[in-house]
């Protein structure tokens, strides 16, 4: 797995440290930038949900974006993505919080500040997880989105994504083969 483009691109990423991780996928994720605008990424703060390997923050990183957190529960993978982060040279654009994603979000939002807040949220929750509504719910309610903002959610193509959560609304959708893409405003 490497970085698809952008300042890093070509640079081998670790993959998966555990069962059960799977990786957004180089075609996927050069689709999802590719989709993006540039200015939809540019100087923009992210944050990576369910980061795994930091594939998609990191690919937003090498784009431009200016700064990346990357939220992920299991211990051996924040490992990974630190390492991953150390191997692409943006150690020190970015953080990586072991948490739960719904915990993070709610604590997140309660000591976020103005300049804390993310223009592009990224999320690639595990296949398992049978519905994402609650995440985009919890995201939307957080406060950490600012006006404009562009959340990506990736999904198996077997699922259906709503059209509004919240103040989000999808305003685009993508399958390739087993996986989707869904893409909101806020």
């Amino acid at each position: 797995m490497r970085v698809a483009s952008g300042e890093a691109r070509g640079i081998r990423l670790k993959g998966a440290a555990v069962a059960g991780i799977r990786p957004t996928t180089e075609r996927v994720r050069a689709a999802i930038f590719n989709i993006l605008e540039t200015s939809q990424v540019i100087d923009h703060r992210a944050v990576d949900l369910f980061a795994g390997s930091g594939s998609l923050g990191i690919e937003a990183l090498s784009r431009g974006a200016a700064w990346a957190d990357f939220v992920e529960r299991n211990r051996r993978q924040c490992l990974v993505l630190q390492d991953n982060l150390e191997r692409t040279g943006y150690a020190d654009a970015g953080s990586v919080h072991r948490a739960d994603v719904l915990g993070w979000l709610g604590r997140a939002g309660t000591e976020a500040v103005g300049s804390e807040r993310y223009g592009l949220a990224l999320l690639d929750p595990p296949y398992r997880m049978d519905d994402p509504t609650p995440t985009l719910a919890a995201l939307w309610d957080s406060g950490l989105l600012v006006p404009n903002a562009t959340v990506v959610l990736g999904h198996s193509s077997r699922q259906e994504v709503p059209l509004r959560v919240g103040g989000l609304r999808r305003y685009d959708a993508r399958r390739y083969g087993d996986n989707a893409v869904a893409f909101y405003h806020a």
